[in-house]
């Protein structure tokens, strides 16, 4: 007997595996978040830490060697100083790991140093600076409300380009770059975006309104579809479908951090104008 085919979808994932696959991660995120929030920097540490790993592997794939321990060692640094002393003191922790970066690799000989130094600041900048915005969202009183909102409206940015883009795409934004995404299912995300802003401002924040919940959404819209085309950009050049293998139905965790990374500091940029911390 023929075994049947795994189900998979017009956008191309195992759409089952997917679903479960997300909400376990939603779970976790959640619990971590809400249970202790030294617990979720962990979780945060272990997801982009790993996605980093992605990222430096794949690169070999074009002879680029970025040094890894000075990366996450950086990173580790970077993470703790954001939650613990501001966005100056992670700011100094990514300039001296950009530092140490350089030495390590200059100490490893000249052949290919240039190209090496390149590739390991495009992995500091692309996953420790950026995820260091998620630790100063998190640092306040109310940061886990502002991390819920932040996650929250990404999550809505990918359902709702999916479900439109799957029952709706019929014209391609980039089809050279990523040949699934359509502005059927660019538009989905926007009203999604939107919605769950609005909503969230509302619900979660004392002093929040929803006009600021929607253009928040609007701005979570822009930042993860330029971070999902970015990183389709990488993975195309660099001529691999995933960055890793770890999420059935997803990819790697570099898959899921692509539309959440560079709207980290959107997300806190606009959390700290529309809601100052007192």
């Amino acid at each position: 007997m023929t075994e049947a085919a795994p189900a998979v979808s017009r956008a191309g994932r195992n759409l089952p595996v997917a679903i479960a696959v997300g909400l376990g991660l939603g779970a976790v995120i959640l619990l971590a978040l809400y249970l202790l929030k030294p617990v979720f920097l962990v979780v945060i540490a272990l997801a982009v830490g790993t996605g980093m790993w992605e990222l430096v592997r794949a690169l070999h794939v074009r002879s680029l060697r970025a040094p890894f321990i000075p990366l996450a060692v950086g990173f580790a640094c970077i993470l703790a100083l954001a939650y613990t002393n501001g966005r100056e003191a992670m700011t100094v922790a990514m300039m001296l790991t950009a530092l140490a970066v350089v030495v390590w690799r200059v100490a490893e000989g000249a052949d290919g140093m240039l190209a090496d130094i390149g590739a390991g600041l495009l992995v500091l900048v692309y996953t420790a600076f950026l995820a260091g915005f998620a630790a100063l969202m998190l640092a306040p009183d109310d940061g886990a409300r502002r991390v819920t909102a932040y996650i929250a409206t990404v999550v809505a940015s990918d359902v709702g380009g999916y479900a439109f883009g799957v029952l709706f795409g019929r014209h391609l934004m980039a089809p050279t770059v990523s040949p699934k995404k359509s502005w059927e299912g660019l538009v989905g995300s926007a009203i999604a975006c939107v919605v769950c802003g609005a909503v969230l401002f509302e619900t979660l924040f004392a002093r929040g309104h929803w006009w600021q919940g929607a253009l928040f959404g609007l701005a979570t819209v822009a930042s993860a579809t330029v971070g999902d085309l970015g990183e389709s950009m990488v993975k195309r050049d660099l001529g691999i479908k995933d960055m890793g293998t770890l999420l059935p139905g997803h990819g790697g965790l570099m898959d899921r951090l692509d539309s959440l990374l560079p709207t980290a500091p959107v997300a806190w940029l606009l959390l700290a104008a529309f809601l100052p911390v007192r």
